[in-house]
């Protein structure tokens, strides 16, 4: 069980690369990706959700509606940052961008810690190790004694937010799901909502239809992980593990996207393996 999280980073990694590779195709617009990879996602689970298919009468208690509503909505918020700035930039120039979402959760996750009891845990041979690691990716992104921002880098910076945030308040109703009902509903939602504000013509050509169906199976398995992990493992160690992912995406650009890593990225990558060495030895 403790190695899964490892299969959901690598998981991420490949997701966030195919999306790159759509992205980069000019045709498709931030809206349309966004309205076209909810419904693949969605379809993709219909078959699933038959088998796995769990949910408690307390997740329609008014308290946790309201919580499920504000996840949707932060969800919706996080994804269009990303696309945006994943349309637009390297993603080894924004991994240091995106690996603010496990600081941003791991921090998120402890002041929630003392409003939920139990939900959130406390262990600093964890959560140490993890901000070292994340610092550690963030600070790669350093240039000439500064850190490099432009309106991408800064846009996905706010997806990472929404995106911990959306991910920490999603424990507080979690155990009232399966994880796959769970993100099947919440995907679901998403597109709902993401349809009836845009409106938007899918102009999608079929080779983009078969990677952006690729890339939502690879999402389901990768939030059906951290769901699963979250409940059985804790947000935070669960957190940590999957900041192997931003190790795969630099790998992943160097390989399929013939992108040039910095010194500092492969420094940090060594520091993110030591750190989660760590943490499951402690």
């Amino acid at each position: 069980m403790i190695y899964l999280p490892i299969l959901g980073a690598l998981a991420l990694a490949g997701g966030l690369t195919l999306e790159r590779i759509v992205l980069k195709k000019k045709k498709i617009d931030i809206k349309s990706y966004t309205i076209a990879g909810f419904l693949a996602i969605v379809l993709v689970m219909i078959p699933l959700i038959y088998f796995f298919w769990q949910i408690d009468s307390k997740a329609f208690q008014s308290m946790n509606l309201l919580i499920f509503s504000l996840v949707v909505l932060f969800s919706i918020i996080a994804n269009l940052f990303t696309f945006y700035a994943l349309k637009q930039e390297k993603v080894s120039n924004l991994e240091p961008a995106r690996v603010m979402e496990p600081l941003f959760a791991i921090l998120l996750a402890i002041v929630f810690s003392f409003f939920a009891s139990g939900l959130y845990e406390r262990n600093l041979n964890i959560i140490l190790p993890a901000l070292i690691a994340g610092a550690a990716l963030v600070f790669s992104r350093f240039r000439k004694s500064h850190l490099y921002f432009n309106k991408y880098f800064l846009a996905l910076i706010l997806g990472s937010f929404f995106f911990a945030l959306e991910l920490v308040t999603s424990r507080l109703i979690l155990d009232y799901y399966s994880p796959l009902t769970f993100y099947f509903l919440r995907c679901a939602f998403i597109l709902l909502a993401s349809w009836l504000i845009f409106l938007p013509k899918l102009e999608v050509d079929k080779t983009s239809w078969i990677q952006i169906f690729v890339t939502g199976a690879i999402f389901v398995l990768y939030r059906t992980i951290v769901y699963y992990g979250y409940l059985n493992l804790g947000v935070i160690f669960t957190t940590l593990i999957l900041m192997l992912g931003p190790v795969f995406v630099f790998a992943f650009a160097k390989i399929f996207l013939k992108e040039k890593l910095d010194w500092r990225n492969i420094v940090a990558a060594f520091v993110v393996v030591a750190c989660v060495a760590y943490a499951m030895l402690a």
